[in-house]
């Protein structure tokens, strides 16, 4: 199994940027299937060292043709690569991703788009007590990797039932709750890549367990299940 990333595809996608009709897609199609054959097997290798400290249940890797029936852009390709990896287990939350592009790669991890009542769930957490979370956003070597939550997406004052006085407002106004950490290409093609990639998602592990918990009880720490 593959463990490192093939300079061809970054430049692969760099071509399929400037030309992104099935016609030329169809034209290295032979050389896309070898590429997406190294991808795949660089993702199962992935998979495999995350099961050394974690619980995986699988790794879908996404396809890269784009969805065009309801869109209004009908670009027919995606120009990135990614995977997620799932946990496995009700009682393990939080998935792992990765994206592949040129000068656009990145890790990330957490809680993106939660159902309602999640959402609901994490928000009354952090309203009740906020200190669990922010330890772990400030430990060092967290906060060096990620620098806290991805804030792309947020209510703008307080959500409804939440006040825009509360202390704890900043984590609470969050609509998704995951971090990232972006790679140059340089580190992308390093030998030592995949290495780097499981230090980064090892480091999200204390976050998924304490997100875990939190959406396996209710506020009183009582089991749901």
């Amino acid at each position: 199994m593959s463990t490192t990333i093939s300079k061809a595809y970054l430049d692969f996608l760099s071509e399929l940027k400037e030309n992104n009709v099935k016609e030329w897609m169809d034209a290295n199609k032979s050389t896309y299937q070898n590429l997406e054959k190294e991808f795949k097997a660089f993702c199962t290798s992935t998979k495999d060292q995350l099961n050394t400290f974690d619980q995986i249940e699988r790794a879908k890797v996404f396809r890269i043709n784009r969805d065009i029936r309801f869109s209004k852009n009908k670009i027919p390709y995606k120009t990135t690569r990614s995977v997620i990896f799932s946990r496995e287990g009700v009682h393990k939350r939080g998935s792992y991703y990765f994206q592949l592009a040129p000068g656009n790669s990145f890790m990330g991890g957490g809680f993106f788009n939660p159902a309602s009542a999640d959402l609901l769930r994490i928000r009354k957490e952090f309203e009740l007590d906020a200190a669990p979370i922010r330890s772990i956003l400030s430990a060092p070597k967290f906060k060096k990797a990620f620098n806290g939550f991805n804030t792309e997406d947020q209510v703008k004052t307080a959500p409804k039932g939440f006040s825009k006085e509360d202390p704890n407002i900043d984590l609470i106004r969050n609509k998704n709750f995951f971090v990232n950490h972006y790679f140059t290409d340089e580190e992308v093609l390093a030998p030592n890549f995949q290495e780097n990639l499981i230090e980064h998602f090892k480091l999200v592990v204390p976050f998924f367990e304490y997100m875990s918990e939190v959406l396996t009880t209710d506020l009183n720490g009582e089991s749901l299940s």
